[in-house]
């Protein structure tokens, strides 16, 4: 069974990252992605976790976005912040989701999750425009669980 370290070859992470970076550059909101192996338990719970866990509830506007995956359970989650939700409908996610379903059962997860995270930052600079000023809150690197 492969790890989700070696789930994305290096290429793709690097296209993964180009895509938080590019989201970001439309959006004072912070995005982060992080890549495990197992997902046991509900998926929002455990997205939950990690979104405190990697300290996302400390933007100043509380704008932050959490792209979830558990690759062996194939499960996935995107989780945003206070600041966003009191801000958006309550279907907000659910374009972006969609988008990414259809990618991921073609097994194009790069492209996926990629998509995702543009469609995230294109959809909150409505509410979170990028500043001159923006300073980037949170690392764009890729995290992997165990």
């Amino acid at each position: 069974m492969i790890k989700a370290k070696d789930f994305f070859t290096k290429e793709q992470q690097d296209k993964i990252v180009a895509a938080v970076k590019e989201a970001e550059s439309n959006t004072s909101g912070e995005i982060r992605v992080f890549i495990e192996d197992n997902c046991s338990g509900d998926v929002l719970d455990r997205a939950a976790f990690i979104f405190k866990e990697l300290e996302i509830h400390k933007t100043k506007e509380r704008n932050g976005v959490l792209f979830y995956l558990a690759i062996s359970h194939r499960k996935f989650a995107i989780l945003g912040d206070v600041g966003i939700n009191i801000k958006v409908k309550k279907d907000f996610w659910d374009e972006i989701k969609h988008e990414m379903i259809r990618h991921f059962k073609a097994q194009d997860f790069t492209t996926g999750l990629s998509k995702g995270i543009i469609m995230a930052g294109n959809a909150l600079k409505t509410h979170f425009p990028h500043q001159l000023d923006d300073v980037n809150e949170l690392p764009d690197e890729i995290v992997f669980g165990k």
